[in-house]
């Protein structure tokens, strides 16, 4: 049976299947709850609906990044194969990046999901980064990057439109301090960030860049990690405002308020089926359903709308379901 995927998203099928939720952690203690949370919530769910990113970046101490890339290298390994494992190394003109690469590419790249380039500002530095992937022989893993100034959100489209980027994120903090100021703190804030017109403008940049070249727009931390109502209010402008299908989580109570936020409602789940059901009985041909027109361009919306319901673990309906399953893939 040919899959809804390869027939309605084309050349966007491999980046529709990433999960919505992309969670950081760089202390070796949260680093192994992490995966072990993670664990647990595949079992949950069904459905691995979260990504764990080992960080580097922040969580290794100046003068211990060779021991914290082996740390790193020693929890990748424990993960198990249902896992989805990433890892944020060093920027590319950090002294530590080209040993982070050698070291964890070229060590566990068969174990990582994708590698999460920080501080990108330009294709020169996608290309610096995919040339390290290769010479750790991991050619195979894809690029996240993650986009912290006004200079790199101006260039990303062209950074969007590398074939080994996979996703493209937001980096608001450093984004808003790059501003020397002209950006009140308030910018960062939870709603600050959805208000002040440099901000909302550069996140939409990003989302746009991503969607015209079939890329994952992954959008920027909330701070104000211990009240979930903030969180999933942030996380639902995020997916239904600006265009974002992904989300940074930097605290284990975010992950479920992302989700949440993500998924879709159980009537679109249903319709979704019905009209994805009919679709294919027609062969993909247009067809009538209840009084509307449906065809190829509806049709790749509603078989989003399944993908994001398996992503964030929301129970579909057995014929829905039957797309998931191993022997379809």
């Amino acid at each position: 049976m040919t899959h809804p995927r390869d027939i309605l998203l084309g050349a966007q099928a491999a980046s529709s299947v990433l999960p919505v939720c992309d969670h950081y952690s760089g202390v070796e203690a949260r680093m192994r709850k992490s995966l072990a949370l993670q664990a647990e919530m595949t079992e949950e769910f069904g459905a691995c609906v979260f990504d764990v990113t080992l960080d580097c970046e922040d969580g290794a101490p100046v003068g211990g990044e060779a021991d914290h890339a082996a740390l790193v290298v020693a929890l990748a390994l424990l993960a198990s194969d249902k896992a989805r494992v990433a890892v944020r190394v060093h920027p590319v003109d950090h002294p530590a990046f080209e040993a982070d690469m050698a070291t964890i590419a070229g060590r566990v790249g068969h174990k990582l999901s994708h590698i999460m380039i920080p501080k990108v500002e330009s294709l020169d530095d996608v290309v610096r980064a995919e040339k390290a992937l290769l010479d750790a022989r991991a050619a195979h893993l894809p690029l996240h990057v993650l986009i912290e100034s006004p200079a790199a959100v101006q260039r990303a489209f062209e950074i969007a439109a590398h074939p080994r980027v996979q996703s493209l994120s937001f980096g608001l903090m450093d984004f808003v301090s790059a501003h020397g100021g002209a950006i009140p703190a308030e910018g960062m804030s939870s709603q600050g960030q959805f208000t002040h017109p440099l901000v909302v403008r550069a996140k939409l940049e990003i989302a746009s860049a991503c969607h015209a070249w079939g890329k994952v727009p992954s959008h920027c931390v909330v701070t104000e990690f211990s009240d979930t109502a903030v969180m999933q209010a942030a996380a639902r402008r995020a997916a239904r405002e600006l265009g974002y299908t992904r989300m940074w989580s930097i605290h284990p109570n975010q992950i479920r308020p992302i989700l949440e936020a993500f998924a879709p409602g159980e009537r679109d789940i249903e319709n979704a089926t019905k009209i994805i059901a009919a679709g294919a009985q027609a062969d993909w041909a247009p067809i009538s359903f209840e009084g509307q027109l449906h065809d190829r361009a509806s049709y790749r919306y509603f078989w989003q709308v399944l993908e994001r319901a398996h992503q964030t673990g929301r129970a579909l309906p057995a014929e829905a379901q039957a797309y998931f399953t191993t022997a379809l893939h």
